[in-house]
């Protein structure tokens, strides 16, 4: 099985975001970047899936030189070789064209896991553009994929309420999430791994033209809470003053 993992390079979650240029650029400045952790559950079933199987995991990631610590740690958890796409992600239709081009010349893969988002600007949108591009069969919000007979598979996705069970067949593209590896399966880098990672290759490409659809105008954190306010259990009626006056919820 040859299996292309679509990987995000993003803000750790515990990093305090600011920006610059009067709120016109995001401030990389002490900003430590790690996998997206939705790619990590597809890294984690990527490599359980190869380790079955057998095969080729490839890591497939656009952007520029300060993605490749990310990069490396996919292949010194796993990942057999990567492909990095010099260029900046500028948005999510961009973006897509970058991945579905490489994937027309490179038609191979049996699966192409991306992540259901990033979650830096959580679009969401970059996996089914590169399915519409690429005219390839595509399902999101997976949580359990297993290989049944051949190329047929069985999917699980989220749904509202519930989950839905899908039957397909590869080739496919999914947008994984939390539920399609467990947390405790999640993989952390070894010396062995670190050590071979150095070896493996990383090849890059220069970007395909494309057009770039969107332009930021502003960021804007949100709004800081208000103070809390406390109240004594027996004091009911100020209770519903404040709700009623200031929360405005009754």
């Amino acid at each position: 099985m040859k299996i292309l993992l679509l990987l995000s390079s993003v803000p750790d979650t515990t990093s305090k975001i600011n920006f610059t240029d009067n709120n016109t650029k995001f401030d990389e400045n002490g900003i430590q970047f790690v996998i997206n952790p939705h790619d990590e559950f597809g890294l984690t079933k990527a490599m359980q899936l190869k380790e079955k199987h057998g095969g080729e995991l490839v890591v497939l990631n656009v952007g520029t030189t300060k993605t490749e610590p990310v990069i490396r740690k996919t292949l010194a958890i796993g990942a057999d070789r990567a492909v990095r796409i010099d260029v900046e992600p500028t948005d999510s239709y961009f973006t897509a064209v970058q991945i579905a081009n490489y994937i027309k010349e490179h038609d191979d893969f049996d699966l192409i896991i991306a992540g259901r988002e990033s979650l830096d600007y959580n679009s969401g949108m970059v996996h089914g553009m590169v399915a519409g591009l690429t005219e390839k069969k595509f399902i999101n919000a997976v949580i359990g994929f297993e290989v049944k007979d051949g190329n047929k598979v069985e999917v699980a996705r989220e749904i509202e309420g519930g989950k839905e069970i899908v039957e397909t067949e590869l080739p496919l593209i999914i947008g994984g999430q939390k539920g399609l590896a467990k947390e405790e399966e999640l993989r952390i880098p070894n010396m062995r791994g670190i050590m071979m990672a150095r070896k493996k290759p990383l090849e890059v490409l220069p970007a395909y033209e494309a057009m770039i659809q969107t332009k930021t105008e502003k960021f804007e954190k949100p709004v800081e809470k208000s103070a809390i306010k406390m109240v004594d259990k027996d004091n009911l009626d100020a209770l519903i003053d404040l709700l009623h006056n200031e929360a405005k919820v009754i």
